[in-house]
């Protein structure tokens, strides 16, 4: 991964299942050129890949703290990863 370009694997919990999470996150992932996956958990929380540029990837972290409308974040917690397991372009999983 060049210098500029940075991964992290997120975890956002709060009230962000149920209010199009998933749908928000992939219209914001592409519009700022991400790539990666989102997925709900079975615990209620949502966890996203996203790979890019490093300010699209920050700008990303800091539009999670908002999310779509109806939904209420408690915490976006974020840990570097590896580019190389985002695919490309950006998908919502199961």
């Amino acid at each position: 991964m060049t210098k500029d370009r940075r991964a992290a694997l997120v975890r956002i919990t709060g009230r962000v299942q149920g209010v199009c999470f998933r749908d928000w996150t992939r219209e914001e992932a592409e519009r700022l050129g991400l790539d990666g996956w989102v997925r709900n958990e079975s615990d209620g929380s949502v966890t996203a890949l996203i790979a890019g540029p490093d300010g699209a990837v920050s700008r990303m972290l800091d539009h999670f703290w908002k999310g779509p409308p109806g939904a209420s974040v408690a915490d976006v917690a974020s840990e570097e990863a590896s580019s190389v397991e985002a695919p490309a372009g950006f998908r919502i999983t199961r």
